[in-house]
């Protein structure tokens, strides 16, 4: 789904940001712009009412929209590698590619269907700033904020974390933290994800989104796109090593799974030199139709 306009400046940006090897530089132009009051009041406020029964009601209403969201966006998505979380049973950190503002409708259909449960997603606090639907489903649905401050981290997102992994939950959290649209390759990941599996001893569980390219067009500057959600090996902490020896041996290990995995899912060496098709769909403005 195509949302937002200016996308020869976001492809502009991802260019520049791969060129420099800066891959977790924000590249959209549309995100909310907040200072630091702005997102210590929009935090303040979703603790506020986190746990009101207005909450909870637009929760259900949020999930409910997301139910059929999921499956309605994920019609041509095929899920491969099921077997390698067969059997298993406990929290986890799930870890994705991050490429649009709905690709964790991807995850979500997996999990659905591998676990029956539904996933919680980490994401940035600016995005509780957000307005329109996309802005109530940052809002309600199952989303953890995380801004940064030691107060927060340590007071509310560390012990939030830890309880949900502890009951079995399934988390999202992007390792390469920015959103970079439609962009194929997975991109090299911080260690936050992994440090909060390694802490709490559970599993990543590792996964990679490969996008096809379809023959309709969805805009005058995309064609549609669809997806294969791929699911890597389970990556277990080592008992016998300390929580950041852990998460540094976990964060490469899932990178080195996502890489292999894009290389044969496309068929070519992963590198971060610009190349036709690093941006799923998109058609070049020499090439688009007016």
């Amino acid at each position: 789904m195509i949302i937002g306009q200016d996308h020869d400046q976001v492809i502009q940006n991802i260019k520049d940001a791969a060129a420099s090897r800066d891959f977790s530089r924000k590249v959209e132009v549309n995100d909310p712009d907040l200072s630091t009051e702005e997102k210590a009041a929009l935090m303040d406020r979703f603790l506020q009412r986190r746990y009101t029964l207005g909450y909870s009601l637009c929760n259900l209403t949020a999930r409910v929209i997301t139910w059929f969201g999921t499956w309605g966006m994920n019609i041509h998505t095929r899920i491969e590698g099921k077997e390698n979380i067969a059997g298993y049973k406990g929290g986890a950190v799930i870890t994705s590619n991050h490429f649009g503002p709905f690709d964790n409708s991807i995850v979500r259909k997996a999990i659905y269907r591998a676990f029956h449960q539904r996933i919680y997603i980490v994401s940035q606090v600016a995005n509780l700033g957000m307005t329109g639907l996309v802005g109530f489903l940052m809002n309600y649905c199952d989303i953890i904020p995380i801004m940064g401050g030691s107060r927060y981290l340590n007071d509310f997102f560390a012990p939030t974390i830890k309880d949900m992994l502890m009951e079995g939950d399934k988390i999202l959290i992007y390792p390469e933290e920015e959103m970079w649209f439609n962009y194929r390759k997975p991109r090299p990941p911080k260690r936050g994800a992994y440090y909060y599996a390694a802490a709490n001893s559970v599993p990543v569980l590792s996964c990679f989104v490969e996008i096809k390219t379809r023959k309709q067009k969805e805009t005058d500057e995309f064609y549609k796109t669809k997806y294969v959600l791929h699911i890597l090996p389970l990556i277990y902490p080592d008992p016998d090593l300390q929580v950041r020896e852990n998460s540094s041996r976990m964060m490469e290990i899932d990178y080195k799974q996502k890489k292999e995995a894009y290389e044969k899912a496309y068929g070519r060496p992963l590198t971060y030199d610009y190349e036709p098709g690093d941006v799923a769909g998109w058609i070049p403005e020499d090439k688009q139709e007016h």
